[in-house]
């Protein structure tokens, strides 16, 4: 009777079993046609053309649709207090992983070291900690060493004047930091605007650059740094965009894809005549916009040189910075840019493979075609499970 009870409440607790068939599926950017997936225990227990449905298995007929990794923002910011929002919200868009850059607290640490499990029904999440501000070498360094002892996924630091309205870490400060950083085993993102800085902070040993190059276009020094350590190059184009775009009230607002999930209070306040002359007036929005079609030339440029480019966008560190959406407006953004639908799918997915986490997107329309079919989700699965 002690073993019949057992089984049962194993059963009860065990992930179902998910066979997804027939599917057109798009794994690094490559079609292959009338492939099925098996799911069990939250991860891919096989991939083929010819898998049958275990018994007691759901079946999922995904014939006609196109079957996706989940796509992956490489440059977020979750804020405290809204982290378990957002980190749905980013699931209903079929963001199923994030790299937040900076500035989270304990509960976002939290939901990093609960996402190991086949329960997980929200984004996954990856952190870095407070952002390393320092005036001196010894004080990065004691910085670094104090976030570097919770754990982070990564430290992050600012190089930059924002537009000339502020001071720039010094090079000796933010060598300091890489410096201790590495001591730790951790990488390092610098947050740029400047073709020089990046140069410089490539010397250094930092290992991403979490920006485009938007003062002038990227050159022939900078892409052998680049690939000398095959360091990602995360383009934020729609981060130029939240700068500027609400002079005016944008088009993606009357988009009921965009819609669905943003925030009315937010829109209407984008949406008042008084801060839409503000941001017309404003320095940067005219500064950040010259420098949005610098960093479409060079994502090109970048594209073309065989460069490890990461899709990112800087959404959720302020509410004018959709999550979610800007990921799908960061994908046509890169097309736009003069990326094919393929590299773009490449550079916002990570390929899957039996064994890894089923995080997994069901599209009614092939984005090979056309990448604004990114927003035809039929389904979305993290560990195998519906989002909500």
């Amino acid at each position: 009777m002690r073993v019949l009870f057992l089984l049962l409440a194993a059963t009860a607790l065990a992930q179902p079993v998910r066979l997804i068939q027939n599917a057109t599926f798009i794994n690094d950017g490559k079609a292959t046609a009338n492939v099925s997936v098996l799911v069990r225990d939250g991860k891919i227990a096989a991939i083929g053309n010819n898998i049958k449905a275990p018994r007691g298995a759901e079946v999922v007929d995904a014939k006609g649709k196109f079957l996706l990794p989940g796509f992956v923002s490489a440059h977020v910011h979750v804020v405290e207090g809204k982290e378990a929002r957002q980190l749905q919200v980013y699931a209903r868009y079929g963001i199923t992983t994030v790299w937040s850059f900076g500035g989270e607290k304990k509960a976002a640490f939290d939901f990093r070291a609960a996402q190991d499990t086949a329960s997980l029904d929200r984004s996954r999440i990856y952190v870095a900690g407070d952002v390393i501000t320092a005036q001196t070498p010894d004080e990065a360094r004691a910085k670094v060493a104090q976030v570097a002892a919770l754990k982070p996924d990564l430290i992050k630091i600012r190089v930059d004047d924002n537009l000339g309205s502020s001071p720039k870490m010094k090079p000796e400060v933010y060598k300091a930091v890489i410096e201790e950083a590495h001591k730790h085993k951790l990488p390092v993102a610098v947050h740029i605007f400047y073709l020089e800085d990046a140069k410089d902070a490539l010397r250094a040993g930092a290992d991403i650059i979490a920006h485009s190059v938007r003062d002038r276009e990227i050159d022939d020094e900078f892409i052998a740094l680049m690939k000398q350590r095959n360091i990602p190059y995360i383009p934020t184009l729609t981060r130029e965009v939240s700068a500027f775009a609400y002079e005016t009230t944008p088009d993606f607002f009357a988009d009921p894809f965009f819609q669905k999930q943003a925030d009315p209070a937010v829109v209407a306040q984008l949406k008042d005549p008084a801060k839409q002359e503000a941001m017309a007036k404003s320095m940067f929005a005219r500064g950040y916009k010259r420098g949005l079609a610098t960093a479409k030339i060079n994502l090109k440029k970048a594209a073309d040189a065989g460069l490890r480019i990461e899709m990112g966008t800087d959404s959720g560190a302020a509410p004018n910075r959709f999550e979610g959406y800007f990921e799908h407006l960061e994908m046509w953004m890169m097309a736009e840019a003069g990326l094919a639908p393929a590299q773009v799918l490449r550079y916002s997915t990570r390929p899957l493979k039996t064994g890894d986490w089923a995080d997994l997107i069901l599209l009614h329309s092939n984005p090979l075609d056309d990448i604004r079919n990114t927003k035809t989700i039929n389904t979305v699965w993290i560990a195998g499970n519906r989002v909500p």
